[in-house]
């Protein structure tokens, strides 16, 4: 367990990074008078994410491999982060929507059915915290894959 130390304290970071970044959504209105806007700037998250990556893979370099890491190293990592935010993320979805932006859901709901995006039972469906519990967990094991990937080769030993 000590060996992974390093993985399981960024995954946690990770996670608590995007509880911030859905309380920042809500306070500046996007889950609510800018709803609109939400899907935009939703996807700036992927900053904060791939900056989180970086900066734990570069402490895993330089803490636990004294600044040689080979790309399978980083790789194996940047997984074992991923399977931390993977486990953490239903929880982080009940916390998000039931306790920092609990009206989320339902703003949302009127709003895609309002603009014809979704009928009712569409939009009661999909922005659903049984879906985006769903959707979390995929989510989080796929970009977390394609981050590890990358992070791992621009950080890895060369030579």
């Amino acid at each position: 367990m000590q060996k992974y130390l390093t993985e399981i304290r960024w995954g946690i970071i990770f996670t608590a990074v995007m509880l911030l970044w859905i309380w920042a959504e809500q306070l500046t209105g996007l889950h609510g008078r800018h709803i609109a806007q939400h899907a935009t700037y939703t996807n700036l998250f992927a900053i904060p994410a791939i900056l989180v990556y970086v900066l734990a893979l570069r402490q895993k370099k330089q803490r636990d491999y004294n600044g040689i890491m080979s790309w399978k190293q980083g790789m194996q990592a940047g997984l074992l982060i991923t399977l931390v935010v993977v486990l953490l993320s239903p929880a982080a979805q009940w916390l998000a929507h039931m306790v920092i932006s609990p009206n989320y859901f339902l703003n949302m709901q009127a709003y895609v059915v309002t603009q014809g995006m979704m009928t009712t039972e569409q939009a009661l469906e999909y922005f659903s915290l049984t879906n985006y519990m769903l959707q979390s967990v995929i989510g989080a094991a796929i970009m977390g894959v394609l981050t590890s990937v990358i992070v791992a080769f621009f950080l890895r030993s060369k030579g």
